[in-house]
């Protein structure tokens, strides 16, 4: 895997730091514990509006960043169109490697 983004992802697995799916992400939104989310680019657009609805709310930074298969792949489960990095120096670095190629993250 020669994707940072993704391995970072994947670092933040490994320290129990990462919430997958819909479900379980959109309860360390509204608890606190997400400081990053990450959706998957070829994701549902009705899973992509109520996800940016919440980080917008929750006021949590939100990505869109690779496909559902990869984003699964990389915290070693099966695909998913949304996770979320609980770990603040993992989503901070996670942040500079997007800004660097893809612009500003948003909120929501």
């Amino acid at each position: 895997m020669n994707d940072k983004i993704l391995s970072m992802s994947g670092m933040a697995r490994r320290m129990r730091k990462v919430s997958s799916g819909g479900f379980i992400t959109e309860k360390s939104i509204k608890s606190g514990a997400a400081k990053l989310v990450i959706l998957a680019c070829d994701a549902a657009e009705n899973t992509k509006k109520s996800v940016k609805n919440l980080c917008t709310f929750y006021n949590v930074p939100c990505i869109e960043y690779s496909d559902m298969f990869s984003l699964g792949k990389c915290i070693g489960t099966e695909a998913r169109a949304v996770i979320s990095i609980n770990d603040t120096g993992i989503a901070k670095a996670v942040s500079d490697i997007y800004s660097r190629s893809f612009g500003e993250c948003k909120k929501g």
